[in-house]
């Protein structure tokens, strides 16, 4: 997928089809609009593209750093994605102007796929109704999705940020369609683990909405590749962001500076603390046993 982040560099594409929003999470509900959008585009021999913002346009909590929902949105098969920098500047533009000027003119939109619920321009004073008003003067062809619903509730963003804050992965996971994850770089720590005789990869994750405390059993892809472990969530002390560690099974790689993306399949046990090394060290060889029991079960279960 290729990214735009400087309005500069936009140009007109062969019968652009966008999705137009923020898609925090990239959950159900949006993954349904942009599939429908990679869907439309091969029909029309067209272009799929994402128009997205970042900060959030409402100054929510971000469920998903820029550079990992730009990720979920590339493995969709989106072929462009635009990045529009929600500065004031930008949020200061009409409605109107936005369609003509940047939609239309700049972009070339063709179809404009957007949410039942999405809003835009100055004070948020643009909506579905003004796209809809505006499609006749434009030429562009709009579709209008529902807000996707599981067990009567609506889905959003801010409902998953809610549930992977209370520890509940399983609920989060329904809604997202995928298990709860997050993005980071590798960094150095102070080695304690590895003192332990588990060496860990220390997370920094940029943005991420991140589970409560305690150990899980984990999946971690790491260039394309995927790899089973177990991850550390400590709390964070004195406002600092919480800890997050990974061990990997049979990984013996320098990360150092990558990107890990971290999926959580499973809450093995709470936070603990020990009054000895001897101690620790007897908890992390029961934890590590406890999920490799569980991959091990889940592997038999497949056949």
């Amino acid at each position: 997928m290729k990214t735009i982040k400087s309005t500069e560099k936009i140009r007109k594409w062969r019968n652009p089809v966008v999705a137009l929003g923020v898609f925090d999470g990239v959950h159900c509900g949006h993954r349904r609009i942009l599939e429908e959008a990679v869907k439309k585009a091969r029909e029309v021999t067209g272009t799929s593209i994402v128009v997205t913002f970042w900060p959030h346009p409402q100054g929510e909590e971000a469920l998903n750093s820029l550079a990992h929902r730009l990720q979920l949105i590339g493995r969709l098969g989106i072929q462009v994605c635009i990045v529009i920098n929600f500065n004031r500047l930008f949020a200061i533009t009409s409605p109107r102007d936005f369609i003509e000027k940047f939609l239309c003119n700049r972009i070339g939109a063709r179809y404009l796929f957007v949410g039942k619920n999405f809003r835009f321009g100055k004070d948020a004073a643009g909506s579905v109704k003004t796209l809809k008003q505006l499609s006749g003067i434009f030429h562009y062809r709009l579709l209008v999705f529902p807000v996707s619903k599981i067990n009567h509730h609506p889905v959003s963003s801010t409902l998953i940020r809610a549930l992977i804050k209370k520890g509940k992965l399983a609920d989060a996971r329904r809604l997202l369609l995928r298990p709860v994850s997050v993005l980071g770089t590798v960094i150095k720590g102070i080695s304690r683990a590895r003192r332990l005789g588990f060496p860990t990869a220390n997370l920094n994750p940029h943005h991420e909405v991140i589970p409560p405390p305690g150990v899980y059993a984990v999946e971690a892809v790491e260039q394309q590749k995927q790899y089973r472990g177990i991850s550390y969530i400590g709390a964070g002390k004195r406002g600092n962001a919480p800890c997050v560690e990974v061990h990997l099974f049979d990984f013996k790689k320098d990360i150092y500076g990558k990107e890990l993306e971290v999926y959580f399949i499973k809450k093995i046990r709470n936070e603990k603390y020990f009054p000895s090394s001897a101690f620790a060290i007897a908890q992390i060889n029961r934890d590590v046993a406890c999920v490799k029991r569980m991959y091990l079960r889940s592997q038999r279960s497949a056949f």
